[in-house]
């Protein structure tokens, strides 16, 4: 396996693997999510590739947060915006790899922690979360209210 990060020869790989992510999103936001990073350049946000027998089979992207990351102590913070890994190489060691990777590139530009999140009823994520050394730290509902003027 081979973990490197993204780049033009990646997209189609990875916006097929993103669209098995985020199903709901359209072809268009994640063409533009994928933009996003490569604008931002390393510094800002990342994407990383797994790559098994020259196919594509996984991405972890990631970000620098400097605003509040719910329960970090620091900042900035290495945060894991979305990791996934084709099912056929599923338990394998691919996210490990990817989180490794994206831990190692939080640590070069002086992050202290590494967050993520998941959904309340995403069990699978919770458990590979915990599998890969996050430990939890909280669980919210977010709430709105709309204000008519």
């Amino acid at each position: 396996m081979i973990i490197e990060p993204a780049s033009l020869d990646h997209v189609s790989s990875w916006s097929r693997l993103r669209t098995a992510l985020w199903p709901s999103a359209e072809p268009a936001e994640h063409q533009r999510d994928i933009e996003r990073i490569f604008l931002h350049g390393t510094q800002a946000a990342i994407a990383f590739m797994a790559i098994v027998e020259g196919e594509v089979v996984g991405f972890a992207e990631a970000s620098v947060r400097r605003d509040y990351v719910n329960g970090c102590e620091s900042s900035p913070v290495a945060f894991l915006e979305g990791i996934y890994v084709a099912p056929a190489v599923r338990r394998q060691g691919v996210a490990k790899a990817l989180c490794n990777t994206v831990e190692d590139w939080g640590r070069q530009l002086g992050c202290p922690e590494f967050a993520s999140d998941t959904s309340l009823d995403n069990h699978a994520s919770q458990q590979l979360h915990l599998s890969l050394g996050f430990e939890e730290t909280q669980r919210v509902v977010f709430f709105r209210k709309r204000l008519n003027g």
